[in-house]
């Protein structure tokens, strides 16, 4: 229940009906969607794939796709993003898109980054700080980061439990839906 009431807040019912009208206006084509769906597919593999690592409060998770990016579920949402734009298809969804990324640049990550960073910082001090310094917040780096010996910091492998306490299944379902509802809104085009 408090999985249902967290994505039903004001903000995300916003996000929700903005995603609806996009639908309802996309106007997408085959080419568009195949474009738009290897970065939604992309984007959505790189949340599984997080959300198995993650270790919300438990430990610092260093390891999976946090060994080469410190937001990969920022980093898999833009992703989506990027590919639902791409399958709508107009231009309006571009200005749209670009509203969505100066919002998300200026506003969103720098306000999320500094709320997660200090609560992060304060629970592991030095490992954190070590990890912040080495590991790119969006733009992955080529080779894995490296704990140093003895800090502690998550099991280092994927974990289905993980995957399911992290509530990713909602996730992956709207976005599901959402291609979907563009094949169907392209079948109706």
């Amino acid at each position: 229940m408090r999985s249902l009431r967290r994505r039903l807040k004001p903000r995300l019912l916003a996000v929700y009906a903005l995603a609806v009208g996009l639908l309802w206006l996309a106007e997408p084509t085959p080419t568009a969607l195949a474009l738009g769906g290897v970065p939604i597919a992309l984007g959505e593999g790189l949340r599984l794939w997080a959300t198995g690592y993650l270790h919300k409060n438990d430990a610092l998770t260093v390891a999976g796709p946090y060994a080469f990016v410190r937001h990969p579920l920022y980093l898999g949402t833009l992703l989506i993003a990027t590919g639902f734009a791409l399958m709508a298809w107009r231009l309006w969804a571009s200005a749209l898109y670009g509203i969505f990324l100066v919002a998300f640049a200026v506003y969103y990550l720098p306000y999320k980054n500094r709320i997660e960073s200090a609560r992060l910082e304060a629970a592991y001090g030095d490992s954190f700080r070590r990890y912040a310094a080495a590991v790119p917040a969006l733009v992955p780096r080529p080779t894995p980061y490296r704990p140093l010996a003895g800090e502690r910091a998550a099991t280092p492998h994927f974990s289905p439990e993980r995957f399911r306490d992290n509530h990713e299944v909602a996730t992956a379902l709207a976005v599901s839906c959402g291609v979907v509802g563009m094949v169907a809104r392209w079948a109706l085009v």
